[in-house]
């Protein structure tokens, strides 16, 4: 059977503390509570920086046995160097902690700058660079530089052998072309639906074993919730990609501004009849 997993980008919100998270639950209890109401997390703290491997390491112990996280690749990689020239940042990255994981790791996701159009022949030559298992990670993992030295600052080893997929979110509008979605096709990687309240392309099609969304708000980026009719809609879209297509379906709300994010999450769930994570 299809996996369909609803849960969050990132949990480390200060105006969540006392609406979502139980007043008096210390910062430190928030991952372990998020985790135990949603099936998954994405982790968006790896765009901004390298993390730690011991980070990664509390992150799998504070979560249930069942549950997966995303990760999200670093910015250094596709803002600032626009994907090219990063054998090395990109092996930095898969040094930093993300196979401590272990089983518990999901999808990468990969998130182009709104500056960044669509070119083949650049993407191409990414995806053709990126990991499809925890191994090739690891092989990838031990060519980092100096900057992840000493210290327990790299993680090289793949505790287990896992396929690894990868899901990419674009912003210009040049990627409304079906030679977009055929190179993702030829490549594997899924085309993330992301719903931008209008801002960027939404791009619906199948292009890979699994579906990748997010939802960023339906009528203002960041902050507006999902109506009712909103979310059966959105209900739909997943039975038909998990029931009909057979494909593991993963969605991330990322209307995190006015604490909507964990509550639409959580009423997607029930409308989809999936448990708590527990």
């Amino acid at each position: 059977m299809a996996d369909v997993r609803i849960g969050i980008s990132g949990w480390r919100y200060p105006g969540w503390r006392g609406d979502f998270y139980p007043k008096g639950l210390p910062q430190r209890g928030e991952l372990a509570y998020a985790s135990r109401r949603l099936s998954t997390i994405e982790i968006n703290g790896s765009f901004y920086s390298l993390q730690r491997p011991s980070s990664y390491l509390t992150w799998r112990a504070e979560t249930p046995d069942d549950h997966v996280f995303a990760v999200k690749g670093g910015r250094f990689i596709t803002h600032m160097k626009k994907l090219a020239g990063i054998e090395t940042p990109l092996a930095n990255f898969f040094a930093s902690g993300v196979l401590a994981l272990g089983p518990k790791l999901g999808p990468f996701l990969w998130q182009l700058p709104p500056t960044l159009g669509f070119d083949a022949e650049r993407l191409s030559r990414f995806f053709d660079q990126l990991p499809r298992t925890t191994s090739a990670a690891a092989e990838i993992a031990v060519r980092h530089d100096d900057r992840l030295g000493g210290d327990g600052r790299a993680y090289t080893s793949a505790e287990v052998e896992m396929p690894i997929r990868h899901a990419l979110e674009v912003r210009h509008d040049s990627y409304r072309t079906a030679a977009f979605v055929d190179l993702l096709r030829d490549h594997d990687i899924a085309a993330v639906v992301a719903d931008t309240a209008g801002k960027w392309p939404v791009i619906e099609e199948a292009t890979a074993n699994f579906m990748y969304v997010r939802l960023h708000g339906a009528e203002e980026l960041y902050t507006s919730g999902y109506t009712d009719e909103a979310l059966d809609s959105w209900a739909a879209k997943i039975r038909r990609w998990s029931g009909v297509d057979g494909r593991d379906v993963f969605v991330y709300f990322d209307n995190d501004a006015k604490v909507r994010a964990p509550y639409d999450a959580m009423t997607l769930m029930s409308k989809l009849g999936l448990a708590e994570s527990g």
